[in-house]
């Protein structure tokens, strides 16, 4: 298997050392994300998901055990908010944003413009952040994303606070771009219709301390139908599968 991502004995540990006691948020998690995969790493609020992500995207290196890339794996981070520049236009957003690129300068304005077309901004790049819906913002978060051209996308719970429309309209749309450009995926949520609807695979992970309890592949074909019985079944197993990695069961 060509692995963008391997992951072996993660473990984060907060506080001790005089600043009362240590809380462990993450304890030995092991598992991999292979080329042009989309995992969904699945759990309770607090199990550890997010940190996970930071750990993975180098913004939290005080952590034991071993992150390992593909030879010249690029890494791009879609967060839980848009994190847009409120100063800078959508378009300028985007620029931004690949001036730290591995992306030829040549380059730079045509993706921007590109990516902006493919989710539906190109008419509005010369706006402000302020000026844009919230699924419009969290369009361009994700137009962001992609345009820097990573073979790994770490996406930490974008949807979770959009309402359900406008969220199932971001999944279509994310699975989209997916299929057209075979980047790998590695997406926290702790919604399992989401999860069963966009990954290949689900690592389920317990309550903290967060572990990977289980491992469920989705062999839904696809394209699939987010108002499938079978989908929502599924989910119903996903959502069974949780509740026990919550309690510890299992």
């Amino acid at each position: 298997m060509d692995e963008v991502l391997s992951v072996r004995r993660l473990t984060r540990t907060y506080g001790g050392r005089g600043s009362g006691s240590p809380v462990q948020a993450l304890d030995g998690v092991t598992f991999s994300v292979a080329r042009g995969e989309f995992v969904c790493l699945l759990g309770p609020s607090g199990c550890g998901k997010s940190t996970a992500l930071n750990v993975l995207a180098g913004l939290d290196r005080d952590f034991t055990g071993e992150v390992g890339l593909g030879q010249g794996v690029r890494i791009g981070f879609v967060f839980q908010s848009p994190r847009l520049l409120p100063w800078l236009t959508v378009r300028q957003n985007l620029l931004f944003a690949l001036e730290t690129s591995a992306v030829p300068r040549a380059e730079w304005g045509r993706r921007a413009d590109d990516w902006l077309q493919r989710v539906g901004l190109g008419p509005f790049a010369h706006l402000h952040p302020h000026q844009l819906s919230g699924g419009m913002q969290h369009r361009a978060a994700v137009a962001r994303a992609f345009a820097v051209d990573p073979d790994l996308l770490l996406m930490d719970e974008p949807f979770t606070g959009l309402d359900e429309f406008t969220a199932r309209a971001m999944r279509r749309e994310l699975l989209q771009l997916w299929r057209e450009t075979r980047k790998s995926v590695l997406f926290v949520t702790h919604n399992c219709f989401e999860a069963c609807y966009l990954a290949d695979r689900i690592l389920v992970m317990s309550a903290g301390p967060g572990r990977i309890r289980d491992e469920i592949v989705v062999d839904l074909p696809r394209p699939r139908d987010d108002e499938s019985a079978e989908l929502f079944d599924r989910s119903v197993e996903v959502t069974r599968a949780v509740l026990a990695a919550a309690r510890g069961a299992g």
